[in-house]
């Protein structure tokens, strides 16, 4: 780990300025110690300083204030970013307050909350922050004792010097400190010096979460504003034809009924937008209930539309992306993808010669996995804020990675950059869902039309009918045995729509001479999108499930035999672009066998699985303990062991994978939406199965690997083996293994 950042271009990274009325303020910019940052250096020579960004505020009653630039929807990030900073700045952390910035990210670079990047981004800058923070106030007393600044030390914002007894707060000597020129020079603390990062730390906005003082904008008002709903085609692969509003227009409380085209004709999606749904109805009025009744009023037809090919700027590059007529259904896509594992296709990966190896093998295993689509159900469904005029264009939204919307809004509402206001409301729960904007751009799109101080909302059924879901996938695994009972190659071929959930060079890539990897995608109109991982949580159930039951064919302990591999993987490792280290993944394997006490389930009639993965540069490991009641699964116990590197914060790290757990089990064995004909039969929660209160799990322990790597995430890396784990304890206690996702369905038919 780095203890040393000299940076050479420190004016781009950290401006200070005078408040008014004395004190200071201190800008961080994410990627500044990275690239130069013009708009910074620009803001700091004017003292013209928005609040909108991360920020050390301290004023001249001592008040030190922290803003978190990144969205929060549950992550933690409002304490333990804060916390990065307040590690080097020794600000009394019990008296910290933290706020969350608004929309900036032309200063701040990345504002981007997803992919389990948050940590990893931070680590270096906003620790530099506050140590320079610090040592530009050490600087301010040892100027106003005349004193050497080496026989200062600094505790809970308070400067010290012992030869003269002074000492000062921070909030006396940071105007004073605002002045001074930035050190060039700032020593980060190595972990052994570490006082605040690595203890857990509750949430520092938990009590106005759970007393209700936490805003969402669902609660935002303002003064002549009005509701909003939409209303969406009846199915994918429908379109708008024509409608007849006159009678939702005599309805009480209506304001205007009209259509609107979300995306201009010709605008490049980015990956974070929607495919589908251009075109929509808007309803406007003064109330949510007068605007849902109204909406039922409009009569709309509705057309087919036509197989497109529309360009999308991706990961890679600019593509095209083809959307296809017709009314896709479930019992269609699993037909599909069953006859595309049959064909030939792209090859991935090739190791050694696997076909020989099959050829010659005394017996083959060969399993097929699929998974259904997903959707989100974050807790708060979609709204936005938007209010258009001439002068400024001011949204409030709950919205993952803000920053991707700018130029979007730029080009489809036309709308000049510089009078774009965004502020970030609270997420009441996003698991990718949030990543995607276009209810941003519909609010603006309405705002704009009724000139009005507009919030859209989403109904559940709107976002589950409508939605961005986990794309469906499938998989099949091959192994080939020889007479001893070594597995001589593993063949793995997979696809879905509209994409492969293919990882070719994770393990247990690697660890076999001979392995064969293809991939295949088929386009689709229904919308998918991020979800939790949703390559890797497929992957991963797949793949665990069937190393599992490999383990009991060559007459292995589940655990035993994975640590096996990943041995051989360490020692010879075959090809070279394995994309995982084979000690750490092995380690959280070790520290599970330890703290699991592997060989002896939780309670007596307790039947266990294992399953381990790495993915958003994280690795984890559970062990699962299932009991049958009545003939249904009952989730007792899960222990886990990860390794994401440093913990920056432990009490939010354990809640952190508490939480994947859960939602983990609940997909794994309720998660599914089914369409028939372009719709989806679940609207609504009543039917759409999630894991309930009762069948959490009576205890999950969370195990860390201790180390000093730097850290990364946890957002989505405790998710995916959940699922295996699940499967592989349900063999245990039923004697049935499980293919096809959700498990319960399978268990209950089979």
């Amino acid at each position: 780990m780095k203890n040393e950042n000299k940076n050479q271009s420190r004016r781009s990274f950290l401006k200070v300025t005078s408040l008014t009325g004395g004190g200071m303020m201190i800008g961080i910019s994410w990627f500044a110690n990275l690239i130069p940052n013009e708009a910074m250096a620009n803001v700091a020579d004017n003292n013209n300083w928005v609040q909108l960004n991360g920020f050390i505020q301290i004023t001249p009653d001592n008040q030190v204030k922290i803003f978190n630039p990144n969205p929060e929807f549950g992550t933690n990030v409002m304490t333990s970013l804060p916390m990065m900073v307040n590690e080097e700045l020794e600000a009394d952390w019990s008296k910290v307050k933290v706020e969350m910035g608004d929309y900036d990210t032309p200063r701040f670079k990345s504002q981007f909350t997803g992919g389990s990047r948050a940590m990893a981004m931070a680590w270096m800058p906003l620790r530099t922050a506050g140590a320079t923070a610090r040592l530009m106030l050490m600087q301010a007393a040892a100027n106003e004792w005349s004193v050497p600044m080496s026989e200062l030390t600094v505790s809970k914002g308070l400067v010290m010097h012992k030869g003269s007894n002074k000492s000062a707060n921070y909030g006396q000597l940071a105007t004073a400190a605002a002045k001074l020129p930035k050190p060039e020079k700032v020593i980060l603390k190595k972990p052994g010096e570490f006082s605040l990062l690595g203890t857990p730390q509750k949430n520092k906005v938990g009590k106005e979460i759970v007393s209700g003082q936490s805003l969402f904008t669902m609660d935002y008002q303002v003064e002549g504003m009005l509701i909003a709903m939409v209303i969406h085609p009846p199915a994918f692969d429908m379109q708008l034809k024509s409608f007849d509003a006159t009678e939702a227009l005599k309805m009480p409380g209506i304001k205007d009924v009209f259509e609107f085209q979300v995306y201009k004709d010709g605008y490049v999606k980015a990956g974070f937008d929607t495919r589908t749904f251009n075109r929509l109805i808007a309803v406007v009025g003064n109330s949510t209930w007068e605007v849902m009744n109204a909406r039922k009023k409009v009569v709309a037809q509705w057309e087919p539309i036509q197989t497109t090919k529309e360009p999308v700027m991706a990961r890679g590059g600019k593509r095209d992306e083809i959307i296809p007529e017709g009314l896709e259904s479930t019992e269609w896509h699993l037909q599909k993808m069953q006859e595309m594992q049959k064909k030939p296709t792209r090859v991935a990966r090739k190791d050694g010669d696997p076909e020989a190896a099959f050829k010659n093998a005394k017996r083959v295993i060969e399993r097929t996995y699929t998974a259904p689509f997903l959707a989100h159900n974050p807790m708060e469904p979609i709204s936005c804020f938007a209010h258009i005029t001439d002068e400024k264009a001011l949204f409030v939204a709950p919205i993952q990675i803000p920053e991707m919307m700018k130029q979007n809004l730029v080009t489809n509402l036309d709308i000049q950059p510089e009078k774009i206001e965004m502020k970030l409301a609270r997420m009441g729960g996003g698991f990718g869902r949030r990543a995607y904007g276009h209810y941003i751009v519909e609010a603006g799109h309405i705002s704009k039309k009724v000139k009005a101080p507009v919030k859209l909302i989403y109904t559940r059924e709107d976002d589950m009918t409508n939605g961005i879901y986990r794309p469906t996938y499938i998989m099949t695994y091959k192994a080939a045995i020889d007479e001893n009972n070594n597995v001589t190659a593993l063949h793995v071929i997979g696809g879905g729509f509209p994409e492969s959930p293919l990882h070719e060079n994770r393990f247990p890539a690697g660890a076999f001479d001979n392995y064969l990897a293809e991939s295949w995608e088929l386009p689709t109109n229904i919308t998918i999108g991020a979800y939790r991982a949703p390559r890797s949580n497929f992957n991963a159930s797949a793949e665990q499930s069937f190393l599992d039951e490999l383990a009991e064919a060559v007459g292995k302990d589940p655990l035993d035999y994975r640590i096996e591999l990943l041995k051989k993987a360490k020692a010879n490792p075959v090809g070279k672009n394995n994309d995982y280290d084979a000690s750490r993944y092995m380690g959280v394997l070790e520290l599970l066998k330890e703290k699991s006490n592997w060989g002896s389930p939780s309670t007596k009639n307790a039947k266990r699985g294992v399953s381990a993965y790495f993915c958003h540069a994280s690795y984890a490991a559970h062990v699962v303990d299932i009991t049958m009641k009545n003939g249904q699964p009952y989730v007792e116990k899960v222990v886990t062991a990860m390794d994401c590197g440093f913990v920056v914060n432990p009490e939010g790290a354990k809640n952190m994978v508490e939480g994947a757990v859960i939602d983990g089990i609940g997909n794994a064995l309720y998660g599914e939406l089914v369409l028939e004909k372009g719709v989806t039969l679940q609207k609504n929660l009543n039917n759409y199965r999630i894991i309930r209160h009762r069948e959490a799990p009576k205890k999950i322990e969370v195990h860390f690997v201790q180390n000093n790597i730097d850290p990364t995430g946890l957002g989505e890396p405790p998710f995916p083996p959940v699922f295996a784990a699940v499967a592989n304890a349900l063999y245990k206690a039923t004697g049935k293994r499980l293919y096809h996702q959700p498990y319960l369905k399978e268990l209950n038919k089979a």
